[in-house]
């Protein structure tokens, strides 16, 4: 089984889509979606500088944006279809597309409401993020709890996002626990925890207007790892997990139990294939950034079904 997974946000880079509107029909497509997300993507992916593309009304519908974009790229070039699909935080919103809950518009509506949403309720308070790596799992999270920070993100391999107060962060940073290196994330709020409530108010109305289909593929949720039954409860998970922790732990264990024989990340890739090759070792992955990493891709696809 190749599973296809998409990346969250924090994975873009300034001109990361140059090369992929290069293909025929990928500018009239991503115009599309920049309509329907309320962001000039085009822009946004070719021109700004990093300090824009971090805003997160702009970051969240980029990262879906390319991950649809090589997403169709692959559809086109591949005649093995993949496994099964999941997406790590905002990523989440590109898996549902792939698996046939959301149309690409319905995606990029809710991406765009989504980003404007957190970004508001992320300027209510001065909060953060930071990556948490190494340590003694149990006691990262014994010193969270002391500092009222929360593990927003269990991304396996030894890695725990902690997010709350400013304030917090810092002094996280300052007396890290034993073994461990704490790396501050340039993100604008603590995605992912309480903090984000407000945002999840304006997603559940907006989702109560959509009709989300079942999954034509095996769907996981990073709410705990598990297969998605229907279309309905993996638009209300991707709604709650807004400020919910996200379990990309749980959901590589999953990966690991259906018998994974290789992971596909599609744009921005390479953080979630890095979190794989360290928890999954051995396990084949293609980290498809350009249009030149497609042909890799199939032929990954090709092998697992010969």
């Amino acid at each position: 089984m190749i599973i296809a997974v998409f990346p969250g946000q924090g994975s873009q880079t300034p001109g990361f889509l140059s090369p992929w509107l290069e293909l025929p029909g990928a500018r009239e497509r991503l115009e599309g979606y920049a309509e329907r997300a309320q962001v000039d993507l085009v822009a946004a992916g070719t021109e700004w500088d990093a300090d824009r593309i971090r805003d997160t009304r702009v970051a969240q519908p980029l990262i879906v944006a390319a991950g649809l974009l090589s997403w169709h790229a692959l559809q086109d070039a591949a005649s093995t279809p993949v496994g099964g699909v999941a997406g790590h935080s905002v990523g989440e919103i590109a898996a549902l597309v792939a698996a046939g809950v959301l149309t690409d518009d319905d995606g990029m509506r809710l991406v765009g409401l989504r980003g404007r949403a957190m970004a508001d309720a992320a300027a209510a308070e001065q909060t953060g993020m930071s990556a948490i790596l190494g340590g003694d799992a149990a006691d990262v999270l014994a010193r969270l709890q002391s500092l009222d920070l929360t593990p927003a993100n269990y991304n396996g391999g030894g890695q725990i996002v902690a997010a709350g107060a400013l304030p917090a962060l810092a002094e996280l940073a300052d007396q890290p626990v034993a073994g461990s290196r704490v790396i501050p994330l340039q993100v604008a709020g603590a995605f992912h925890t309480r903090y984000m409530a407000p945002a999840v108010d304006v997603l559940r109305a907006a989702a109560a207007e959509l009709s989300p289909a079942d999954p034509t593929t095996t769907l996981w949720t990073n709410a705990d790892g598990s297969v998605v039954p229907d279309g309905r409860t993996a638009l209300d998970l991707l709604v709650a997990q807004v400020a919910s922790p996200v379990r990309w732990d749980l959901c590589m264990e999953s990966f690991a139990t259906a018998g994974v024989d290789g992971v596909v990340e599609l744009a921005p890739a390479g953080t979630l294939t890095g979190l794989v090759k360290r928890a999954l070792r051995g396990t084949p992955t293609v980290a498809v950034k350009t249009p030149d990493d497609i042909a890799a891709a199939v032929t990954l696809l090709k092998g697992a079904s010969a």
